[in-house]
């Protein structure tokens, strides 16, 4: 009997090992690229290994039909938790840009992955942060630029959506508008959308804007190809282009420290973006502005400063658009660090709660930084979310129909700060002042209503 159980337990064994090679073949095999079924079935994969804080939800159809599918990690999926930053990582943009798509597929496996074995790090991020992945917003060119492949793929095929549309060069131009307001006393922040600005982007553009309006963003990073640099706002260049000549004139946000910042996380964390040469170009550190390096209008991280609360840069990370998939693995590597270390960045400044005399929450209350003149709102529920550096602010709260609130507060390299401020109804005489100072002043947007 003892014999007959060394042979049942030597069987068992070898199977055992066979499974372990088999699942390690598994893995190593699955540094390949994914179609659009591919891709669904791999998002929907790590929602089954994770099913108690993921969750896999759609923000909208490509021009031929596609989802937009997003796959969320949080402790309560679904849920925005007060006092809980938002974060997003969006890729494949340009659909022939696939790096992106396959880092964030492995990245979404990797957050489950971590999280199951008890990676002290990555539990933190997920019970502390909302994370959104959307792996490809143009699935529909990525199907052109896959039947081409890594080997035959032309430089712009599949760029494009379906009614070759770049959809890096489809949002609403605000730039001109904050650039404007800039020299004329206009607003700094939340710039209004055009008339009928629904009709004048495609349907990949519209899931996107409407996804941004539905989750109050902090920040983001939107992921391609063709460069290895990290490149931050403004991309569009407050002065003219000349005809015929590549515009490049540095374009500084308010911000343009904290995305410095941000940037430099993301390339010194990264395998080599750091050292600069890349591609045959030189960047100093791995980062530039995106204006700096050169002038783009309609793009999509500039969009999301000027009209949300959502600071967001974007990251080049591959020479070759469409690497082969034995390439895949090292890129990964290249890049697993800067992902996790970016993604840290959205606890960086400070936090709080915008109450009422009830201790009821403000929702669109603006948060104000004294000498950074780029202002955040609150949300829905009266929570706000502000990226800063190290270093001693004077922060105000206000609101329609409130008295404002001052305070000064020491930020730390570390978690954010939290900071709350309760504001007190103002009087009817306060109230008359301010709306007749505000009938009083010139309406930059009637200015530009010739325009």
């Amino acid at each position: 009997m003892s014999q007959i159980r060394t042979r049942r337990m030597e069987k068992l064994g070898s199977l055992f090992l066979r499974c372990v090679v088999w699942f390690g073949l598994a893995s190593a095999l699955d540094f390949q690229h994914h179609g659009y079924e591919d891709m669904v079935r791999a998002m929907l994969n790590v929602q089954n290994e994770c099913p108690f804080i993921t969750r896999v939800y759609s923000i909208g159809r490509s021009v031929e039909g596609r989802h937009l599918y997003v796959l969320e990690f949080s402790d309560n999926p679904g849920i925005h938790e007060l006092l809980e930053p938002e974060f997003k990582y969006v890729g494949n943009m340009h659909g022939n840009e696939v790096l992106g798509r396959e880092l964030l597929i492995q990245f979404s496996q990797f957050l489950c992955e971590e999280y199951q074995a008890g990676n002290p790090r990555i539990t933190h991020l997920i019970h502390d942060t909302r994370i959104h992945i959307l792996p490809s917003m143009n699935p529909d060119g990525y199907e052109v630029a896959g039947k081409q492949g890594p080997d035959a793929n032309g430089y712009l095929t599949g760029r494009t959506n379906s009614r070759d549309v770049d959809l890096n060069r489809n949002f609403p131009d605000l730039n001109a508008m904050m650039y404007y307001f800039e020299k004329n006393d206009g607003p700094n922040h939340h710039i209004p959308l055009p008339d009928n600005w629904e009709q004048q982007v495609e349907s990949e553009t519209l899931a996107v804007i409407r996804w941004m309006k539905n989750y109050n963003f902090v920040l983001s990073a939107n992921l391609h190809g063709g460069a290895v640099v990290a490149n931050y706002p403004f991309d569009k260049s407050r002065e003219a282009r000349v005809r015929g000549h590549r515009k490049t004139s540095y374009s500084a946000t308010a911000d343009d420290k904290i995305f410095k910042k941000l940037a430099r996380t993301y390339s010194y964390a990264h395998g080599w973006m750091h050292q600069g040469w890349n591609c045959g170009d030189y960047f100093d550190e791995g980062i530039t502005n995106g204006a700096s390096w050169y002038s783009l209008s309609k793009g999509m991280q500039d969009f999301n400063y000027l009209h949300t609360n959502c600071f967001e840069i974007t990251l080049e990370l591959s020479c070759n658009k469409f690497p082969a998939a034995q390439e895949l693995q090292r890129e990964w590597l290249g890049n697993r660090e800067a992902l996790v270390s970016y993604l840290e960045q959205v606890h960086l400044g400070i936090k709080g709660m915008v109450y009422d005399e009830n201790n009821n929450g403000i929702k669109n209350a603006v948060i104000s930084i004294s000498g950074i003149n780029h202002d955040i709102t609150t949300g829905v529920e009266g929570d706000y979310f502000r990226l800063l550096l190290p270093g001693t602010y004077t922060v105000t709260a206000s609101a329609e129909g409130y008295q404002p609130s001052i305070s000064t507060v020491t930020v730390g390299p570390a978690e954010a700060i939290q900071l709350h401020f309760y504001l007190k109804a103002a009087s009817q005489e306060t109230t008359s002042e301010t709306q007749s100072a505000g009938n009083n002043k010139k309406d930059p947007l009637h200015k530009m209503a010739p325009r």
